[in-house]
């Protein structure tokens, strides 16, 4: 994301010379409620909707999904469940007509290789300093939420959610918001990797409220105008299982899957205290993924800075 910022910061600074004769300085270029736009494309159609970000509520979860997004990382992966209440994405494509996982830990570590970039660390071993390419949970449970939310879970809430794989018990070191600036000095803290392990599955609310969950996963955005972008979407979806007979369910079974899925990239592969626990299947159960008909994320594009 650093890269491409600063070119097109360059190109906006470089027109508001020539313009206006004013100088943007570079804070004055970020703002506290960045931009994205997410583009689905459902049964030959694309459905463009747009999210207001907060780095009030989630500084540092909105900073890793704007550089997962200019990475490209989201691009061409689906929806893999939906139901009345979600849209869940961020983690899976559709290969051969099978849903399979994306393995987010390789995509990073090769981008970083590729490109001569670092995504920003926040999550590391305890050693503090090996970093595990997760984010830290800004949320009241983790122990790091806002002191006044701006994002609730209500309809059309941009959430990032966790590992829930709670037989996981290895600690991690987290940095601290303020750097220890505020406290005795030191710039961080030891924690539970439970809530620490966001990497890049996200959803979408689509239910009328549900403001406890504000306390377990990090809101980071909010549909800008979901009746006019995103409604369309959902009555399309809808209206295409409501069609389908009954030797072809919207719902594609878990077990009719080739080999089994895992929900999370839970660790890193080949670290000799993290245990690939890929292993582990979690026990899920039927996913709503039409792979005949896939919900896809054709592009996601951060368009505000």
């Amino acid at each position: 994301m650093k890269k491409k910022f600063v070119r097109r910061f360059a190109a906006a600074l470089t027109a508001a010379v020539i313009g206006a004769g004013a100088i943007c300085m570079f804070a004055a270029c970020t703002s506290d409620h960045p931009e994205v736009t997410i583009t689905y494309s459902f049964n030959g159609n694309d459905y463009a909707v747009g999210y207001q970000l907060s780095r009030e509520d989630a500084p540092e979860t909105v900073r890793h999904f704007m550089e997962l997004a200019d990475a490209g990382f989201y691009d061409g992966t689906v929806i893999h469940n939906y139901d009345a209440n979600f849209l869940y994405g961020g983690g899976y494509t559709i290969e051969d007509g099978m849903l399979r996982e994306k393995d987010y830990f390789d995509f990073v570590k090769t981008y970083e290789a590729e490109h001569d970039y670092k995504f920003t660390q926040t999550v590391f071993k305890t050693d503090k300093t090996t970093p595990l390419y997760t984010v830290v949970g800004e949320f009241p449970k983790a122990g790091r939420g806002p002191e006044k939310s701006t994002m609730f879970h209500t309809k059309g809430a941009l959430v990032m959610y966790y590992n829930t794989y709670e037989k996981f018990p290895h600690d991690v070191y987290v940095e601290r918001a303020d750097g220890g600036k505020d406290n005795d000095g030191e710039k961080g803290d030891i924690k539970d990797y439970l809530y620490n392990s966001t990497t890049s599955l996200f959803y979408t609310f689509l239910g009328q409220s549900n403001i406890e969950r504000n306390d377990l996963y990090a809101v980071l955005g909010k549909t800008k105008n979901y009746d006019k972008e995103l409604a369309p979407l959902i009555d399309a979806i809808n209206a295409y299982s409501e069609e389908l007979a009954e030797d072809k369910p919207f719902a594609t079974p878990y077990e009719n899957f080739p080999e089994k899925l895992y929900l999370f990239s839970l660790v890193q592969k080949g670290d000799d205290d993290f245990e690939d626990l890929q292993k582990s299947a979690v026990e899920a159960t039927d996913f709503n993924t039409p792979l005949d008909m896939p919900i896809v994320v054709k592009s996601v594009k951060v368009t505000k800075y």
